[in-house]
């Protein structure tokens, strides 16, 4: 008796539907259709997207979830899709001029079955099983960061305490203080020393890195707080792989900042709907795929993004991507710079699927790009900030004004990570060589105190931009250990549309041509901790200029 309610309810739809379509007709409509109506077993759906599948011919159901596309060509056969919020995408294929179409949805589940086995197919499992199909994303995501998550040198370096060779530093030494009990110390200076690292500040716990890095590993059951990153095997090596991210159903968020609550980080602020065995459910960003696939808007969103680039740690905010771009002019929704905009920005590929696997050609500017490009990506970095750059001789001097201006970044410049830092270097040189700077700020030490040739900057006329933290009782500083408990010490990075204006004065000796080289560097790491793990990753050119005065009086 279920079934037969709607049934009847459609049908009487679809009588009227005709009723109304056939006076048109008598009338001289010229163009063909297809009316009908959208049901599930509940009733009528209202509000439902009904499509020609791969077209932007398109239109919602009414309230008692009837529908009439225009426009159709008579006597080609289309598919008419339908999708509605819950539903799977629903299909069938008909003839224009047809009156009595029926697109049936099923619901698909909200629950999660952390028994599920990760997708296989022909006997290729994790993403390569994705790459079948969509080989072109899966190389993208390939050269992503998120799919080297797990498996990232510098993170599990930072994890386990080690350099990359493997070479471990001693365990964190801890005395008694009488008010507060065990405290740490710092490192021992005539040991051997390679770097912080969470398990040597805490052996006994394996932290919660893994709600991000490793996310299949910290979904399973009781296991966000437990799991070790240096114990991953088989698909969790993936980091954030390809159905990892098409199982997320929904994020949580608090309702009063729309940020994540402080203590749900990653996988805690996600809702995976993984199938019971038998079933299969994939999200996208289409509304009219027909293989076990349901549309989920909140693919296109920023808070899709949220739960792993936010975080907080001993109360203070340590990651805050998303929590920037919030605060932003970004998040008007007016103008539509979500964090998907820069960072999976619209290709103008034609097929997400190959043809002759079944992929619909789609229409340029639809298919988003995986390539996900972020803090190691060059264009990504050269494309973030405007530096403008002004030098003028006065008074035997010559003095360089430098502006900043975060004018193409939705977040702060850098962001996430402390560890990432940009520094500003304004090099004045006359035919005799390098002038030397009278008035300025200067590199801080932390820069690197050393050979400039070989990337140690600190002390130079310049400056650098950071979110520098301290140790609360060691007093390390700056330091990327945030696992411990930290404070901010200073935060002069670039928000979103900020304007940072430096200047600068050079003592001049000769007349003649003078030469005004300055240049902006994105830097991973600091320079200690990079020498300490052996990290080699080379500094980013972010701006540079070059200005050339001929100076013919020094007063």
């Amino acid at each position: 008796m279920k079934r037969i309610k709607p049934l009847l309810i459609a049908f009487l739809i679809v009588g009227f539907i005709a009723l109304v379509n056939g006076a048109r007709l008598l009338f001289g409509e010229s163009s063909a259709h297809v009316s009908g109506v959208v049901i599930a077993e509940t009733g009528p759906v209202a509000d439902a997207t009904v499509r020609v599948q791969a077209t932007e011919n398109l239109t919602k159901t009414g309230p008692d979830g009837s529908f009439i596309l225009a426009g159709l060509t008579p006597g080609v056969e289309v598919t008419i899709t339908a999708w509605a919020q819950g539903y799977y995408i629903g299909w069938t294929k008909t003839t224009p001029s047809q009156d009595h179409v029926i697109i049936n949805l099923k619901p698909y589940y909200t629950t999660d079955n952390p028994s599920y086995s990760w997708f296989s197919n022909e006997g290729l499992e994790g993403s390569r099983s994705c790459g079948e199909c969509m080989p072109t994303h899966y190389e993208e995501w390939l050269a992503d960061a998120h799919s080297q998550s797990a498996v990232n040198p510098r993170f599990l370096s930072m994890y386990l305490g080690t350099d990359i060779y493997g070479n471990q530093s001693p365990l964190t030494q801890y005395v008694f203080h009488k008010d507060y009990g065990l405290i740490p110390v710092r490192p021992d200076p005539n040991q051997p020393y390679y770097g912080p690292g969470f398990k040597l500040d805490f052996p006994d716990s394996a932290g919660n890195c893994a709600a991000c890095h490793v996310p299949a590993m910290a979904a399973k059951p009781g296991m966000a707080y437990a799991a070790d990153p240096s114990l991953a095997t088989g698909i969790e090596l993936e980091g954030v792989f390809c159905e990892f991210c098409h199982k997320i159903g929904d994020v949580i968020l608090d309702p009063t900042t729309g940020l994540p609550y402080p203590n749900m980080p990653g996988v805690l602020s996600m809702r995976l709907y993984r199938p019971e065995e038998g079933q299969q459910l994939f999200f996208g960003t289409f509304d009219d795929v027909t293989r076990r696939v349901s549309y989920l808007p909140l693919l296109e969103e920023s808070a899709f993004c949220a739960p792993c680039h936010f975080g907080i740690f001993w109360d203070t905010v340590i990651y805050n991507s998303y929590g920037e771009w919030l605060e932003s002019p970004y998040s008007d929704p007016e103008t539509g710079m979500t964090c998907q905009k820069c960072h999976m920005p619209v290709t103008e590929d034609t097929y997400f699927v190959l043809p002759e696997k079944g992929g619909l050609k789609r229409q340029p500017g639809r298919i988003f790009s995986h390539k996900m490009p972020g803090a190691l990506d060059e264009t990504l970095l050269q494309n973030a900030v405007t530096m403008q750059v002004a030098a003028q001789v006065q008074g035997g001097e010559l003095r360089v004004r430098v502006s900043i201006t975060n004018d193409k970044t939705g977040h702060y410049v850098p962001t996430d990570s402390p560890l990432r830092h940009l520094i500003l270097l304004v090099r004045a040189t006359d035919e005799a060589g390098t002038l030397v700077q009278t008035v300025g700020p200067k590199v801080p030490d932390w820069g690197g105190i050393g050979d400039p040739e070989q990337g140690y900057y600190g002390g130079l006329p310049g400056k650098a931009f950071a979110k520098v933290l301290e140790e609360f009782w060691t007093e390390v500083s700056p330091t990327g250990s945030y696992w411990n408990m930290t404070r901010v010490v200073s935060d002069n990075r670039l928000a979103p549309f900020a304007t940072d204006v430096s200047e600068y004065s050079f003592a001049l000796r000769t007349p003649g041509k003078v030469s005004v080289e300055v240049t902006l560097l994105f830097r991973r790491a600091y320079k200690t901790l990079m020498d300490q793990k052996k990290w080699d990753v080379p500094d980013i050119i972010m701006e540079h200029e070059v200005l050339e005065l001929m100076v013919s009086d020094l007063h």
